[in-house]
């Protein structure tokens, strides 16, 4: 697994540019002197790519098909504090994550962006346009949840581990379901298989694994998140009920074979001006179900009014 008052954003390092691709890497500090690792690349809409995780670096998405959103967008990608690239900080709470996302879209200027979320980058994405609508333009919500580890997809989990282990799937009370979870998921992984969660196919998670290991990163944030869930109940709430109240057009982009977050979750969310795709893949259709992806991001962009 691998903030909004501050007027003053320094700058610290250079920047590399390619006026051919519109390419800008650099990194900026936030106002509680965190350094951000963000990459700029491609001409069009601006959107913001909020990784899952907690705490995955960008580069998967970008190198995996994310970047043929290029073409069209110019795609902003940025490593959470605790993450990637970026600076690791004693303040991981949901309020400074979405702090840094306004920060910078005031250091690069933009007047209103989409934001692209995959996975638990949901819950962050969610909140920032609840929090800044006059700001975002539309949210495109893929293979996202917006209650991290909830109850009915912890069950279509362990139901789905227990088919692949060809086990019986019992009752297993409420406080239990975690831990059930954990077991199942362990005798997967004894079996090699517990990537099955994600993909059908072990060579997408290679692919994933060989790009993650060209590129530093740390894991901070992400391991705060788990590890400690009692300092970070904010990332385990339900923000379901609050979608009715963001009124931001929605792009909803889910996966048939989704058992990562479950394939029924995505039907709980209530936005006004919400539509749904769904693509016959699991958790990592901007990869293998790249085209359908791109065309279903880009015409919802294109159409955002």
């Amino acid at each position: 697994m691998k903030t909004i008052s501050a007027l003053l954003f320094l700058l610290i390092s250079l920047t590399v540019v390619s006026a051919q691709n519109h390419h800008s890497e650099s990194f900026y500090e936030t106002s509680d002197h965190v350094k951000i690792k963000y990459k700029v690349s491609g001409k069009g809409e601006a959107c913001f790519y909020i990784p899952g995780g907690p705490g995955q670096g960008y580069p998967s998405f970008e190198l995996m098909g994310g970047n043929n959103l290029e073409k069209s967008m110019q795609m902003v990608y940025m490593d959470q504090r605790g993450s990637g690239e970026s600076g690791t900080s004693e303040n991981y709470h949901l309020d400074k994550m979405i702090q840094d996302i306004e920060e910078l879209r005031q250091h690069l200027k933009l007047k209103k962006v989409f934001l692209l979320a995959h996975s638990f980058g949901g819950i962050i994405a969610v909140n920032y346009a609840k929090k800044h609508p006059q700001y975002t333009k539309g949210l495109i919500l893929a293979n996202v949840t917006l209650h991290f580890l909830n109850d009915e997809s912890v069950k279509e989990q362990i139901e789905y581990g227990n088919s692949l282990l060809q086990a019986k799937t019992k009752v297993v009370p409420k406080d239990s379901l975690l831990s059930e979870l954990s077991k199942i998921s362990g005798a997967l992984r004894k079996k090699r298989i517990g990537y099955k969660f994600l993909t059908d196919d072990i060579e997408t998670i290679k692919e994933s694994d060989k790009i993650d290991s060209l590129h530093p990163r740390i894991i901070d944030f992400g391991m705060a998140v788990i590890s400690k869930p009692k300092d970070f109940p904010e990332y385990y709430a339900d923000y379901a009920p609050i979608t009715k109240d963001i009124h931001v057009p929605v792009l909803i982009i889910t996966g048939k074979k989704d058992k990562a977050v479950g394939t029924q979750h995505y039907k709980t969310f209530q936005f006004p001006n919400q539509k749904v795709v769904s693509i016959d893949g699991g958790h990592l259709l901007y990869y293998e179900k790249n085209k359908e992806f791109v065309n279903a991001v880009t015409h919802f962009v294109n159409t955002t009014k």
